[in-house]
């Protein structure tokens, strides 16, 4: 297994070809819970004859074949998700399975499963579930890369104390975009920061993402994820 998410395959004609799950995306090397999902995977398939099935897309930027990958006729990149091994991303034109996955997610989520789990990646901040994602904006106006502030998320702290936001981080569904809080960062109660994609001042209430040349968020639809420094998921925002 390469990861949670991506194979070797034996095709039939003896070659080995790479495959990337349609519909889901494990953590990467080096992060929480990636040992886990990774052996997860290989728990499933290791050895065995697996059926590959396209959707609409044949490969990736990485000229890795995209496939579901099916056991005995169960959805491996389903169970993974049921499991709570893997988080669901899906990206057009490859949706076919999407609800089905994102049902899987969501039970997932509500039994605290893997890495929904509030300590899968160790201890959580006693006041953590204080912190909401409460808004996103996906779409700025006009071209999003030359209007990147105003393509933003809020951050609120719905609880009755300050919690210091130090080592805290967001991220989107593909977890090429992370953002972490700037050490001392604190949010008082009932208080909303915007995190913008762009550049600019960082203020009690507006923080800077500071990319450039692209924007963050996908315009046809995002998930934003809110880790604690520990690396656990304390919220998620579909947009």
């Amino acid at each position: 297994m390469i990861d949670g998410d991506t194979l070797d395959v034996e095709l039939p004609d003896g070659t080995v070809d790479r495959v990337r799950i349609i519909g889901i995306n494990a953590p990467e090397s080096g992060e929480c819970f990636a040992g886990q999902a990774t052996a997860g995977l290989s728990d499933l398939v290791a050895g065995e004859r697996v059926e590959l099935i396209a959707d609409r897309s044949d490969r990736d930027r990485y000229d890795r074949l995209l496939r579901y990958v099916e056991l005995a006729g169960e959805d491996i990149g389903a169970r993974l998700v049921r499991d709570g091994l893997s988080v669901v991303r899906v990206s057009e034109p490859d949706d076919a399975r999407e609800r089905v996955l994102r049902e899987l997610e969501s039970d997932a989520r509500e039994a605290e499963r893997g890495l929904w789990s509030p300590s899968a990646c160790g201890p959580s901040p006693s006041d953590a579930t204080a912190l909401r994602i409460t808004r996103i904006r996906l779409d700025a106006e006009g071209n999003d890369a030359e209007n990147l502030n105003d393509e933003w998320i809020d951050v609120s702290n719905t609880g009755t104390s300050v919690v210091d936001l130090t080592g805290w981080r967001v991220r989107d569904e593909s977890s090429s975009h992370r953002f972490t809080f700037p050490d001392g960062f604190a949010l008082g109660p009932g208080a909303t920061v915007r995190i913008h994609s762009g550049c600019g001042p960082d203020s009690d209430t507006d923080l800077f993402w500071c990319t450039s040349g692209s924007a963050i968020w996908n315009n046809d639809g995002d998930t934003a994820f809110l880790e604690d420094p520990s690396g656990n998921i304390v919220d998620r925002l579909a947009a």
